[in-house]
């Protein structure tokens, strides 16, 4: 297959928008997969925030990026993604490049703990102010449980309302495919 996957999808937006010492965020860190792939993308000069509601995501993050030898450029916040100002510097309005969500829950925890519409929602809107222009909010929609479904229907209705003269919205996703494939949806802060 040559049209990419939902995940190396998200990879390859990810390297288009973010460069050697950009600052980005994981706002959801999960086992540390994107976040080990932030890090190397962004360099000893960039910079990723991490976030988790789990401190088993936390220490599995932290654990995968030892292993790597890629933890020096990474802070962690072991807080909800729609904490983010709350948490984050106060100088980083304007200045992040890149930020991604991997929605649902912690593969291989408990499936009750889950991200939700109105956390991931109240992160977009923070997100929207630290993007620095043609910055880019990146999640991947996974919706084949109970919550994911609410919390896919509450963030699609929230992106399609978004204003075309700020941002650009793309949804990417297979179609013909069953049990509730994920999809990525991007958003892109005008210039």
């Amino acid at each position: 297959m040559k049209l990419e996957g939902v995940l190396p999808f998200a990879r390859t937006l990810l390297r288009s928008f973010s460069k050697p010492g950009d600052l980005v965020i994981d706002a959801t860190c999960g086992n540390g997969n994107d976040t080990l792939f932030l890090s190397k993308l962004v360099g000893e000069n960039g910079h990723v925030f991490a976030f988790d509601i789990q401190q088993q995501a936390i220490q599995n993050s932290k654990q995968r990026l030892i292993d790597h030898n890629a933890d020096q450029n990474v802070t962690f916040y072991h807080a909800s993604h729609s904490e983010l100002m709350n948490q984050l510097p106060s100088d980083l309005k304007s200045k992040v490049s890149a930020a991604i969500f991997n929605l649902g829950y912690l593969p291989g925890s408990d499936k009750s703990i889950t991200t939700t519409g109105s956390s991931t929602i109240g992160a977009i809107e923070q997100l929207l102010h630290l993007l620095k222009p043609e910055g880019v909010i990146i999640l991947v929609i996974y919706h084949g449980h109970e919550e994911g479904k609410k919390e896919k229907e509450l963030v699609m209705n929230y992106v399609k309302q978004l204003d075309q003269k700020q941002t650009h919205v793309l949804q990417y996703e297979f179609i013909n495919q069953k049990n509730d494939p994920p999809f990525v949806v991007a958003i892109e802060k005008r210039g």
